[in-house]
């Protein structure tokens, strides 16, 4: 594939500002509540963000210097004077509201009432939390890392968690947060965000502590399969052990189609192995991937 080389320095900052945040995508949302010494109450979402660390609990996140004329946010001003941030989780339905709380108003401005959202009182800190996040963090701030003195450069925020908020109407009988009930939103390039509920959710379980075949043991022809996407495979070389001889024969005799295909295959040797191939990526996609691998050392055995 053609590839575009951009290297930072030869390019306008917001332009390299908007390849990267639309590669590195899609990114959560810290929806920051702080307080002025003042007592005013401001509110600014932040995608530069992310949880780092769960014991201590580490959220970071970045408040950067704008692009266009080089000046900082009123949150940064804030978190520097207070050392206190309530950084609350945004979900679909306040979307909306989260976009006009980014607006840049004047600093004696509340956003909450900007934005339509409802302060509550944090147990902790001064700064209020937002009612209508399912998830609330009450956080004090340990360190601030300037990363530079122009425009675009982030000032990293280092929150230690102190007490979190969760909505049990997003927490499963199991006692976990549902991501389908919590349908947090994430933030992509430009105007674009991604809804984290329904169909965009799947599931991918790989046993860390388990130490997987990986795609070098597998067999030549598994490898340069014409049918088998990377995924499909990573499906086969992620499992712990090649298929027993014993789930072979079973295969080979119990399965009609397999049968009819071996005792056919001095005809058509290739179409022979396809057909093993294509039959092995559905149970790849139904969710059977030691069948398929079965299938699969029956198509090596053939060719």
């Amino acid at each position: 594939m053609s590839m575009r080389i951009i290297t930072p320095g030869e390019i306008e900052t917001k332009d390299l500002h908007q390849f990267i945040v639309g590669a590195i995508a899609p990114r959560p949302v810290a929806f920051a509540s702080t307080m002025d010494e003042n007592g005013v109450a401001n509110i600014a979402p932040y995608s530069f963000f992310n949880a780092f660390s769960s014991n201590p609990p580490i959220l970071v996140f970045s408040s950067n210097r704008t692009v266009k004329n080089n000046t900082t946010k009123d949150t940064l001003h804030n978190i520097q004077k207070s050392k206190e941030v309530v950084i609350n989780v945004v979900n679909y339905s306040m979307v909306r509201q989260m976009a006009i709380a980014s607006i840049s108003y004047p600093a004696s401005v509340d956003e909450f009432e900007k934005a339509g959202l409802t302060p509550v009182a944090a147990d902790l800190v001064k700064p209020f939390r937002i009612k209508e996040s399912p998830v609330q963090f009450e956080c004090k701030v340990q360190d601030i890392h300037t990363l530079g003195e122009h425009g675009g450069a982030g000032h990293l925020i280092i929150c230690k968690v102190e007490r979190i908020h969760i909505a049990e109407d997003v927490i499963d009988h199991r006692g976990r947060i549902d991501p389908h009930r919590l349908d947090l939103v994430g933030r992509l390039g430009r105007a674009h965000y991604v809804r984290a509920s329904g169909a965009a959710i799947f599931d991918v379980y790989q046993a860390p502590g388990n130490i997987a075949l990986g795609f070098d043991q597998l067999p030549a022809s598994v490898r340069n399969s014409k049918i088998l996407t990377g995924n499909d495979l990573a499906q086969i070389a992620g499992q712990y052990e090649f298929p027993t001889q014993e789930m072979i024969t079973k295969l080979k005799k119990e399965d009609t189609l397999i049968s009819n295909l071996l005792a056919q295959h001095g005809e058509d040797k290739q179409a022979c192995i396809e057909v093993l191939h294509q039959n092995a990526k559905y149970l790849i996609q139904t969710g059977d991937a030691q069948r398929a691998f079965a299938l699969l050392i029956l198509a090596e055995e053939i060719s």
